[in-house]
């Protein structure tokens, strides 16, 4: 009797979590993408991201695309693990060509059913810490952090970021 109520429960909750995680993706932002970022304006941004990183004694990589997913800028702080310069690539692509965070997709994948599709779109990288740029309501291209934590990856961006308002 105890097995079978225990059973029961576990279905439940299991029906639960599945129901919780088929809620539908956000729609790509409407955003246009516009003219390419400039190397002077990637520069100011991974300029303001390894100040913000060295403060904190994070060694990072920082990324730049532009609005077709090729690289503008990287850099690799001393000391930064090496594994960072392709995963730092990865993200910022993702969050160009996608056009939203790359934590969007992280989150679709820890919410499991549904959410777990995204392991499948080509190039894109479900780890937090890749944004797009976004100046005058267009995007111009994307940008990364990785070297550490994702949610200090995510600090670091939002730092170089700051810059641009």
């Amino acid at each position: 009797m105890k097995k079978s109520v225990l059973l029961i429960a576990l279905s439940l909750i299991s029906f639960y979590s599945l129901a919780q995680s088929d809620k539908p993706a956000a729609p790509a932002p409407a955003l246009p993408y516009g003219e390419s970022i400039s190397l002077e304006a990637a520069r100011k941004l991974v300029n303001a991201g390894h100040v913000f990183a060295a403060g904190k004694q994070w060694t990072v990589v920082i990324a730049i695309v532009d609005t077709g997913g090729n690289i503008v800028l990287l850099e690799k702080m001393d000391n930064t693990q090496v594994g960072s310069l392709d995963v730092a690539l990865g993200r910022a692509k993702t969050a160009n060509n996608f056009k939203r965070s790359s934590k969007v997709f992280e989150d679709a994948v820890a919410g499991g059913g549904i959410g777990l599709r995204v392991l499948s779109l080509p190039g894109a990288v479900a780890i937090e810490g890749g944004e797009p740029i976004i100046q005058n309501g267009k995007i111009i291209g994307g940008i990364v952090v990785s070297g550490m934590q994702s949610t200090q990856d995510e600090e670091v961006v939002k730092a170089a970021l700051a810059v641009l308002k």
